[in-house]
């Protein structure tokens, strides 16, 4: 009888193929690790590598996703951050309008910086670092840029100065003790009340004897005033509208207390704002004065998208001739420059915040160039 060997149970099956043998088990009992056999066109068949798969496949399904690296969500948000400071207003509108939120705000966006490089280092990433304090650092700098630089210069021919006086104001006659230190040339007052406005008019009478107010508004001035009505904006008045007669020529003065804004469930609550900053628009562009100036309390930063239809037309005193971003409100703390000059044909030398009254807001001021004929607008 003859023994059959190992190697007779490896012989050739009826097909031709070599048949499969089971790993024989190990002295220890364990089965043997079976061997990867050679395929036909040379390559090795195991189990981790099927005949016939793709090289690049194998390569992808072994590397992570790039959203799934080490840093990819800070990378992400890094550009986000920076496109979205950078060209913010080509960005489409948001939901609740807070498009004009965020557009008010957007100056504080660089305190996003610290966070996402924090976040980078956390991930210890160097490159996701690298990105997170160089991308959104340089689109703010070539935003707010020439914001912190100093942009003011000497001379003038007429200072401006608006003042949100708070309709409860403690101290009115403190307040007009402060606002009389700027020796503004033209004074704009909003948030007049029944109560103060009389104390307001009969304090200031000495120092401007040319005044006109209305509702809320008010305007005095050293020189002449002609033409000077409400304007309607709002049911009551919260506007008005004079001509100054002022060296070189008229001066079409505005003075605008727009409407607060609130922010909510259902967003950022700005429609009466807008509602009203659009009839006072119509009125600017229908102005026959060649030199117009808008002073007032406008609840809006110039950045807001909301505002452009204004501030298309017209320049703002801060960002033209200021230092830094002139923020108003709250007095306190400032976060936001809400109480702006606006200018039309004349040219701003300098432009500044007054101190703090018992007002909740911060005075603006603007020392402005009057051409004897500035060109139209």
């Amino acid at each position: 009888m003859t023994a059959t060997t190992r190697e007779d149970l490896a012989a050739e099956a009826p097909d031709g193929t070599a048949a499969q043998t089971s790993p024989s088990p190990a002295p220890d009992g364990t089965a043997a690790q079976a061997v990867p056999s050679p395929a036909t066109d040379g390559t090795t068949v195991g189990p981790d590598h099927a005949p016939g798969a793709s090289a690049d496949a194998a390569d992808a399904g072994a590397r992570l996703r790039w959203w799934r690296r080490p840093g990819a969500a800070v990378t992400g948000c890094s550009v986000l951050l920076a496109v979205s400071v950078a060209g913010h207003g080509l960005l489409p509108g948001l939901p609740g309008r807070l498009s004009s939120l965020a557009e008010t705000l957007l100056p504080w966006s660089a305190l996003a910086v610290p966070v996402l490089v924090a976040a980078a280092l956390l991930r210890r990433a160097r490159v996701t670092t690298a990105v997170a304090l160089v991308v959104p650092a340089v689109a703010w700098l070539a935003t707010f840029g020439g914001a912190l630089a100093d942009k003011t210069s000497p001379g003038g021919d007429l200072t401006l100065v608006s003042h949100n006086v708070n309709q409860d104001n403690p101290d009115p006659g403190g307040t007009v003790r402060s606002l009389l230190a700027a020796r503004a040339d033209v004074l704009a007052l909003e948030e007049l009340s029944p109560a103060t406005a009389p104390a307001y008019e009969q304090t200031l009478a000495e120092a401007y004897p040319y005044h006109f107010y209305e509702g809320t508004v008010g305007l005095w001035s050293v020189h002449p005033l002609s033409d000077a009505r409400a304007v309607p904006i709002m049911p009551w008045t919260r506007a008005m509208r004079a001509t100054v007669d002022a060296p070189g020529g008229p001066l079409a003065v505005y003075v605008a207390h727009l409407p607060s804004v609130r922010v909510g469930a259902s967003g950022f609550t700005a429609g009466t704002r807008d509602e009203a900053l659009g009839l006072l628009v119509s009125e600017v562009r229908a102005e026959p004065v060649r030199r117009v100036v808008v002073l007032g309390d406008l609840n809006g930063s110039t950045d807001d998208r909301a505002l452009r239809p204004l501030t298309d037309r017209l320049v703002s005193a801060q960002a033209a001739a200021g230092a830094g971003f002139g923020f108003t409100w709250p007095a306190r703390l400032p976060v936001v420059r809400i109480d702006q000059i606006l200018l039309g044909g004349v040219r701003a030398a300098s432009a500044w915040t007054l101190p703090a009254t018992a007002s909740d807001h911060l005075p603006v001021a603007a020392r402005i160039h009057l051409s004897p004929d500035p060109a139209p607008r």
